[in-house]
């Protein structure tokens, strides 16, 4: 039966209204909130960006020709291992309940996903879109430490020591931090990283290119970036998946969100500046180079601050870090003469404690932050900020020395001086980068 204008009239009205009404706020009966859900799935499919293809095109320009595919290789192969391994035991000993050992490490309750299927929640986004979101700041965490000792360590050390640095580092630091251990009760701010991915790559990457020790011919033979546009290529990537790191633990699409993309974003940018303008004065000509990496100097300083602090704060953060990461890095490489191949610890591992340091400074509202917790001081937040940094770098350093060092007496860590020689591409994969 046909309606009649009649009884489409009477229609009209309530259909209007319910048009005008809003959407409910959460999918029925589940309390999952489908925006949060959908920025949550945007953000983990850019975090993943990051490593791949962004850390793995940057790095890779970074090495010389002979080493180019060894870095993918690194990159790729870390990604897959550490994915299993967050589902098999990982997630569950970083965000588990862990009993009497919770302020630790958290327990296997969760090994294998146990208990989370489709309609399992976490707050208000699904507990796969949480799982797959903290498995992306699992993978790029020792990805970054590849830069440390790129260009001579053999692939099956390098495959050994990601594996057991993901279990006996990551997962009780990320703990510590984020799944409910001694320091978030003592209220850390580290909003996406600061100590648990920037710090403790950082300095695992210092403590294995001292174990390993200098490429042949550093620091008396050049060994400049064999593809720039390459690097500038990747940087871009990660520029653009930083925005997933920081503004998607936010966990939700809102305020804090968009306030963490704008500071991220800014402190990038102040980073940028600040470095070249570092190398503008010292070397009397800006770089590249520079830039790109002063870039990622702001974003791995601005990260554990960024959904603390506002526009102003992450201009000084990113400001900052440009100067200070420039000084550390020409003062590791010139002065020190240590061969962190790639810069991860004066940019990575200094940026993490600076941002996490002023993280304390300036998430104080009168500073236009976001505030600190009732009856906190800048004073004692530093304090506390400055004991997640010390207690970070004292246990990645500490077993990560432990790990190479019984690695290096089991397999051996480093390849022979003719397959270094030969380049990492050849001697250890049979494949050429370019074939020209």
């Amino acid at each position: 039966m046909r309606p009649t204008p009649r009884s489409c009239r009477r229609l009209g009205a309530p259909l209007l209204l319910a048009c005008l009404l809003p959407a409910p706020a959460f999918a029925a009966g589940t309390g999952i909130d489908p925006a949060d859900t959908a920025w949550l799935l945007t953000a983990t499919a850019l975090v993943l960006f990051m490593t791949l293809p962004g850390l793995a095109l940057f790095y890779g320009g970074l090495v010389r020709t002979k080493n180019v595919l060894s870095i993918l290789m690194q990159c790729f192969a870390i990604t897959a291992a550490v994915s299993v391994l967050w589902l098999l035991a990982v997630y569950s000993l970083a965000f588990g309940d862990g009993g009497s050992w919770q302020p630790w490490i958290g327990g296997l309750g969760r090994a294998l996903l146990a208990g989370i299927g489709a309609d399992s929640v976490h707050g208000h986004i699904p507990t796969s879109v949480f799982v797959m979101f903290q498995m992306t700041f699992a993978i790029i965490t020792p990805a970054l430490i590849v830069g440390g000792y790129a260009e001579r360590m053999r692939f099956s050390a390098m495959l050994a020591f990601s594996v057991l640095w993901l279990v006996l580092v990551y997962a009780p630091v990320c703990h510590w931090v984020w799944g409910g251990g001694w320091l978030q009760r003592m209220g850390l701010l580290d909003f996406a990283g600061g100590t648990v991915v920037h710090v403790n790559a950082g300095v695992a990457a210092l403590v294995a290119a001292l174990v390993l020790g200098r490429r042949r011919g550093f620091p008396d033979t050049a060994m400049p970036p064999h593809n720039l546009t390459m690097t500038v290529a990747g940087a871009g990537m990660l520029w653009v998946g930083w925005f997933g790191f920081n503004a998607g633990s936010a966990l939700a699409a809102d305020g804090a969100a968009g306030m963490a993309m704008l500071a991220t974003h800014i402190g990038a940018a102040a980073g940028c500046l600040a470095w070249m303008g570092c190398e503008w004065v010292v070397f009397g000509k800006p770089s590249v180079l520079g830039i790109v990496t002063g870039m990622v100097a702001g974003l791995g300083t601005i990260t554990p601050a960024s959904g603390y602090v506002g526009p102003l704060g992450a201009l000084a953060i990113g400001a900052s870090a440009g100067v200070v990461c420039f000084a550390a890095t020409q003062f590791v490489k010139r002065t020190l003469h240590v061969d962190d191949s790639l810069d991860v610890f004066p940019v990575h591992g200094v940026g993490g404690m600076l941002g996490t340091t002023l993280t304390g400074v300036f998430a104080a509202t009168g500073l236009g932050g976001a505030g600190l917790a009732p009856g906190v001081g800048i004073g004692h937040q530093v304090l506390v900020q400055i004991l997640g940094v010390v207690a970070t770098l004292i246990w990645s350093g500490g077993v990560s020395y432990v790990l190479l060092k019984v690695l290096d007496a089991v397999i051996g860590l480093r390849v022979t001086p003719e397959q270094e020689t030969e380049g990492l591409d050849l001697a250890l994969h049979e494949e050429s980068g370019y074939n020209l």
